[in-house]
C-alpha cells in the first residue's frame, strides 16, 4: 500500500503520529519483541555506498602495514574503514 492508496482521513492520522514523540504513541496493542530476536541482527548490513575509483598516495610503511595486516588482500578496504571510523568520531566532536 502505497501512500496513493490511503484516504485523507489516513494520511491525516498519520501525519498527527508522526508528530508524536514516540512516549505518547500507545503500543499496547503490539507485543515487544524478545531480544533474542535482535542476537544475529547487523546494523548496515545491507548498506552498500557508492564508491569511487581514485589514487592516493600514501607512505609506503603505512601501506606495506595494512597489506601485512589484513589477510584475504582487504587491505583497500580496511583503509576505507579506519578512514571512515576517523570521520565518524570527528563527526562526533563536532556536535
Amino acid at each position: 500500500m502505497s501512500k496513493k492508496d490511503l484516504g485523507q482521513e489516513q494520511r491525516n492520522q498519520l501525519a498527527k503520529l508522526a508528530g508524536l514523540p514516540d512516549s505518547e504513541i500507545n503500543t499496547s496493542d503490539i507485543p515487544e519483541v524478545p531480544a533474542e530476536n535482535w542476537i544475529h541482527a547487523r546494523r548496515g548490513h545491507l548498506y552498500r555506498p557508492l564508491k569511487q575509483p581514485m589514487t592516493i598516495r600514501l607512505d609506503a610503511d603505512v601501506l606495506s602495514w595494512f597489506k601485512e595486516h589484513v589477510g584475504g588482500g582487504g587491505y583497500q578496504t580496511e583503509i576505507n574503514r579506519v578512514l571512515r571510523h576517523h570521520v565518524i568520531e570527528q563527526e562526533k566532536r563536532r556536535t
